[in-house]
């Protein structure tokens, strides 16, 4: 019998792709989607660059230095994202879902800690600060946008990036916030190995089948 969940089409861009036009071809996805169009994650990895949230801070900024600061239409504060990070760009079509965006951050969440579970790593959510923590440290950060009913941005996964930006800023705006990242807990997790968990994760969370892209 064919499985009659919908699809949920999963694009690998290779290479770390920059942030400003990757983020211009999520607005273009969303704003250009219709009733049928299928919902989709995109998988990559950013060079090196600071994001401030819409309602944003610069305060929290304490020493970009050589790294470029990007202003974004996501919630949240200020975070850092570079090569060693898997960054997963969530577009959904929330209406057609039955998602609200409560329901959906936490759905994120959970999937991250499930994934987490697979490696016999305990992790945790905050409810003062969205994304995944262990033992305190800031694994995973989110956040998103919703347009036209529909989602852009998502999750930032440390797998094995430096965590020394991390450093020049107050990470999501809490100073001081401690920082970790897969490979720390995990030695010898490798990026397609979370990349496939978190994939398998959230479409089983959202009632989807991932179907691989070729890019």
């Amino acid at each position: 019998m064919a499985d009659a969940r919908p699809l949920l089409l999963v694009r690998r861009l290779p290479g770390y792709r920059d942030y400003l036009p990757t983020l211009e071809a999520m607005r273009g996805f969303t704003d250009q989607r219709r009733p049928d169009t299928s919902d989709e994650l995109w998988l990559l990895e950013h060079p090196p660059v600071f994001t401030l949230g819409q309602a944003g801070r610069e305060e929290h900024l304490l020493n970009p230095g050589q790294i470029p600061v990007v202003k974004v239409d996501r919630g949240g504060q200020v975070t850092y994202h570079g090569p060693g990070q898997l960054v997963v760009y969530v577009l959904l079509d929330l209406r057609r879902a039955g998602l609200g965006v409560k329901r959906l951050v936490g759905l994120l969440e959970q999937a991250v800690i499930d994934l987490l579970a697979t490696l016999d790593v305990t992790a945790e959510r905050r409810a003062d600060a969205p994304g995944v923590y262990v033992a305190g440290a800031k694994i995973a950060s989110l956040g998103l946008r919703i347009r036209n009913g529909c989602s852009y941005h998502g999750l930032a996964l440390n797998v094995s990036l430096d965590l020394d930006p991390f450093g020049r800023i107050n990470p999501c705006g809490y100073p001081g916030l401690a920082v970790t990242r897969f490979s720390d807990l995990i030695p010898g997790v490798s990026m397609p190995e979370i990349e496939a968990g978190l994939v398998s994760l959230l479409a089983a969370s959202l009632g989807m089948t991932a179907s691989l892209l070729r890019t």
